[in-house]
């Protein structure tokens, strides 16, 4: 199973996202926090390099820093912020495990911050649990029991667990 970033980041909001998301059963996309992330995305930091495949990852941005190579994450809001730190640690850790050092910066535009990501070692063991942990979540026949939480409310699979 190829897991990858976003699953980082449901994995650290909720587990039932994990499963929906492995199940290729998308938010709604219609929803107003999901299309004002993608707005955010689209209209920020245009004159960094975006949008960048690399293996089964993509980043948002790469940021310009000398010969030292800074992966940018854009988020809407710090709200996530933990969420959005492990997210960026395991794209930090795959391209270390392809020989690449870089640094990483979450991006919140709209609150005009960023904050400095780097990876340990005490993080790598620790992202490496959480992918066997979204591996077992993944590999359930049904998904895990919705858990009402603070995420609840502006989620795009609200209508999936609460309706």
């Amino acid at each position: 199973m190829d897991v990858n970033g976003t699953l980082f980041w449901y994995y650290n909001i909720c587990k039932r996202e994990v499963w929906l998301m492995t199940r290729q059963i998308v938010p709604d996309q219609q929803d107003d926090n999901i299309s004002f992330g993608r707005f955010l995305h689209e209209t920020t930091y245009q004159r960094n390099k975006k949008e960048i495949l690399f293996g089964n990852v993509k980043f948002d941005v790469i940021l310009e820093k000398g010969d030292h190579l800074v992966i940018g994450e854009t988020k809407k809001s710090s709200h996530y912020s933990e969420a959005s730190r492990w997210q960026l640690m395991y794209y930090l850790q795959v391209l270390k495990n392809a020989g690449i050092q870089a640094s990483g910066q979450l991006l919140y535009p709209q609150e005009k911050k960023r904050e400095a990501v780097e990876l340990t070692e005490e993080n790598e063991t620790k992202l490496e649990q959480m992918r066997q942990d979204i591996i077992r979540i993944a590999e359930k026949e049904i998904p895990p029991e919705p858990i009402q939480c603070k995420y609840c409310k502006k989620c795009g699979y609200e209508e999936y667990c609460w309706a």
